[in-house]
């Protein structure tokens, strides 16, 4: 369910979340993420990057929403130079939201769809950002991208997520699976029919946003495990 914030501007909307997520440092962030959502929102009108249509939903189900994980992995992984790898990211979310929130990490957004990669190298091109770069691909048939972190976002059941893209994580890197809160079924599925595991699952709180979201780690056993 929207709340009533809808018909705020979007600069103050984006300035409150940022203070609701405890990242009142990054408001000198606020009209690049502006400039992506409109990039977003005229691409999307030829190329069916996304089926939310509306500026003020994007708003909160993709830029609020991919926002929301960024404080854990500052919090988790504080170091600089980190490699992230967005698999299915779509139209570069998160990986598009992370790479503007930290410069300093080098982020690869994944997707088979050719005018989804392309879309992510133009936002790329048009915000400046030198520290993203988009691969158009299947990415179980991928060479792996050797990330820090290996993230997806609406992408696929745990289990396929591990099938298709557990050979990109870094040895001692991490698996990330954002996901709604009834992920029990998938979990089970998860241990079952891969061996793996969640070794942690964070509640998220993204702003405007009445439904709960929450970050799975997910791990193996065995050397690669980071258990």
């Amino acid at each position: 369910m929207m709340h009533d914030d809808q018909s705020r501007p979007f600069e103050t909307r984006l300035a409150a979340a940022l203070r609701a997520l405890d990242m009142t440092d990054d408001q000198a962030r606020i009209s690049v993420l502006l400039s992506y959502l409109q990039q977003l929102q005229h691409w999307n009108k030829a190329y069916n990057l996304t089926a939310i249509r509306d500026p003020g939903k994007m708003l909160v189900q993709h830029v609020f929403d991919s926002l929301s994980i960024v404080p854990e992995l500052r919090a988790r992984w504080p170091r600089r130079n980190l490699r992230i790898a967005d698999m299915g990211s779509g139209a570069g979310l998160p990986g598009i939201i992370l790479a503007i929130c930290q410069p300093d990490w080098s982020v690869v957004c994944v997707d088979a769809v050719g005018k989804k990669t392309a879309f992510v190298r133009q936002a790329a091109g048009v915000l400046g950002l030198k520290n993203v770069r988009a691969v158009q691909g299947r990415i179980e048939s991928m060479d792996s991208l050797d990330a820090d972190l290996v993230v997806s976002r609406a992408f696929a059941s745990l289990s396929d997520f591990v099938r298709v893209a557990a050979h990109h994580r870094a040895p001692g890197g991490a698996m990330l699976a954002m996901k709604g809160q009834d992920f029990v079924d998938e979990r089970a599925a998860l241990q079952a029919d891969t061996g793996w595991f969640v070794k942690c699952a964070v509640e998220l709180h993204v702003p405007e946003l009445d439904a709960r979201r929450c970050l799975l780690e997910l791990d193996s056993p065995g050397p690669q495990g980071t258990s």
